[in-house]
């Protein structure tokens, strides 16, 4: 079966000639992992923005970039910054040629990046002449900060990246055409949900879809039942057979399930995901390993109260930070020899940080005992030997 690759390089129609579709912001979603910091055009600052209006309702449109000015080979060492650098590599080329893309105009491009917050955050805007927009907020890069803040997520009620998001969607719908769709993968997928649960009513009435892919939920009680009805069934939310990022902390619309042709955790990359005509290729239902571990997981965030959780992903960032990695993609390539120092680092931490990380091994280990048997349980154990 062809994957989403196949989709950039066969499609020739503009979105003139065919509408918008899931695989259209799939694309755009792994766009936003581009660096275009000093070639798309920021948002407005303050003082400007009113002109900026002002602008855009005499000549239509906001300054702007197309993927053919990010095409600078001396920017390429650090251009890509997801965690699969190469297909962000082929994309941009793919983008910058194809007839459905390459008269985007690029805009709005805004960024921010603070360690001492644990905030990554990046979102741009994607226009097509006066007809509509694609507002797509990037997911998680492959800086430590970026994974630290997903971390937080696990349970703070909100982090400084969601309010961002929404501060941003606000910003920049005024500068955008009427018709607007809000999307990303991955934390750019709850980024692009949590925007546009928490805009103003005048904002979300002219949101077309909210699309979000294997993005991860929110704690309880952070949205209401209301809140979603709001939103009047727009949220088009994929997730792939066995997701695990996408099945993380809570979201009650229901996903769309794809066959990926990678496994594990490697079916987050939407590249592997398989398509059919102008949408992905679905399948009845979840594996059975991806509804188990969100009950683990669900069952043991439940059991630990934020003060003790802060401190136990305050050790898991003390261990990954001491391992020597540079990036998290240094350690997810590694898998298991990078796993195995990041324990050995583990081991050697302060007394308090070591036996909060056992306890914890331990406690999810009696959940999945409960779930999936001794011998899985053990396998997770043994992770910690």
């Amino acid at each position: 079966m062809p994957v989403l690759f196949d989709y950039l390089e066969s499609e020739l129609a503009t979105f003139d000639q065919k509408p918008f579709c899931p695989l259209d912001s799939a694309v755009l979603s792994q766009a936003c992992l581009i660096d275009g910091a000093g070639v798309v055009p920021m948002v407005p600052s303050e003082p400007d923005h009113a002109f900026a209006r002002l602008g855009v309702l005499l000549a239509g449109r906001s300054p702007s970039a197309r993927f053919a000015d990010l095409m600078r080979t001396e920017r390429f060492a650090t251009m890509f910054v997801g965690l699969v650098p190469g297909d962000l590599k082929r994309c941009l080329f793919l983008l910058a040629s194809s007839p459905r893309y390459r008269d985007l105009e690029l805009c709005h491009y805004r960024s921010v990046f603070d360690e001492a917050s644990h905030t990554q955050f990046c979102a741009m805007a994607f226009v097509w002449r006066d007809e509509f927009a694609y507002v797509g907020f990037r997911g998680t890069d492959a800086s430590f900060t970026g994974w630290r803040e997903d971390l937080d997520m696990a349970y703070k009620p909100r982090v400084r990246s969601q309010d961002l998001a929404c501060s941003y969607l606000e910003e920049v719908a005024d500068l955008l055409p009427s018709r607007l769709h809000v999307g990303g993968h991955s934390k750019g997928g709850n980024l692009a949900l949590f925007a546009a649960l928490s805009c103003s009513d005048r904002v979300r009435a002219r949101i077309e879809r909210i699309w979000c892919h294997d993005a991860p939920g929110f704690l309880p009680g952070t949205f209401t039942d209301e809140d979603y009805v709001r939103l009047g069934g727009r949220v088009h939310r994929t997730v792939p057979q066995d997701s695990i990022v996408g099945m993380m902390l809570d979201c009650p619309i229901e996903p769309r399930v794809v066959e990926s042709r990678a496994s594990g955790i490697l079916q987050h990359d939407v590249f592997s995901w398989e398509v059919d005509g102008d949408d992905f290729r679905y399948r009845d239902g979840l594996g059975d390993m991806s509804a188990v571990l969100h009950d683990v997981a669900a069952e043991w965030l439940a059991s630990v109260d934020d003060e003790r959780l802060e401190r136990i992903m305050e050790a898991v960032s003390k261990a990954v930070v001491a391992s020597g990695a540079r990036d998290a993609r240094e350690i997810l390539e590694g898998r298991e020899q990078s796993l195995r120092r990041v324990v050995e680092v583990a081991h050697k931490l302060d007394p308090d940080s070591r036996d909060l990380l056992g306890q914890a091994i331990g406690d999810i280990a009696n959940l999945v005992a409960k779930r999936l048997g001794r011998d899985v349980a053990a396998a997770v154990l043994k992770l910690w030997e």
